[in-house]
């Protein structure tokens, strides 16, 4: 699909961009964290071949430790939350604020997932509105439509 950009620190995965179609692209969306960076692709090898199979259309869990320091308390319970979404499956804004404890939350939950720095790690693509429409998303609407026919199609056929 493209590109991918990794960042991250010893302790876990700071950021990390969707396909894009230049490394240059991948690495800009990284944010002002990647001029400190050192390139170090041997680091990513696994996680790289699990988001090719990812992008292939396999069933892949992403259960890498995450570094989130610039990071909200109210955020991390969002993101956290959304990581338990199951592969292929979706859920409300509403759920993710009931399963946080704070029902009145939701378009806060929308503003934290809109902020997350992992997408596909954090599956925030798993996120619709209760109605079912899409809602927003971190990329482009059409990545997230087809994200979700991806993880839907696995094992159809």
């Amino acid at each position: 699909m493209g590109w991918v950009g990794v960042l991250s620190s010893a302790s876990g995965l700071m950021g990390i961009s969707l396909p894009q179609p230049s490394a240059q692209e991948a690495l800009q969306l990284l944010g002002k964290d990647i001029n400190n960076a050192t390139e170090a692709p041997h680091l990513f090898e696994d996680l790289m071949e699990r988001l090719r199979s990812y992008f292939d259309g396999n069933k892949v869990t992403f259960t890498d430790k995450l570094d989130l320091p610039q990071s909200t308390p109210f955020q991390r319970k969002v993101w956290e939350t959304t990581r338990l979404i199951p592969y292929g499956e979706t859920r409300s804004y509403a759920w993710i604020a009931e399963q946080i404890g704070k029902p009145q939350a939701v378009r806060a939950v929308g503003q934290a997932l809109s902020r997350n720095p992992l997408p596909i790690i954090i599956p925030c693509h798993r996120v619709i509105a209760s109605d079912g429409k899409l809602g927003g998303f971190t990329g482009v609407l059409e990545v997230k439509r087809y994200l979700l026919w991806l993880e839907a199609s696995v094992g159809i056929g």
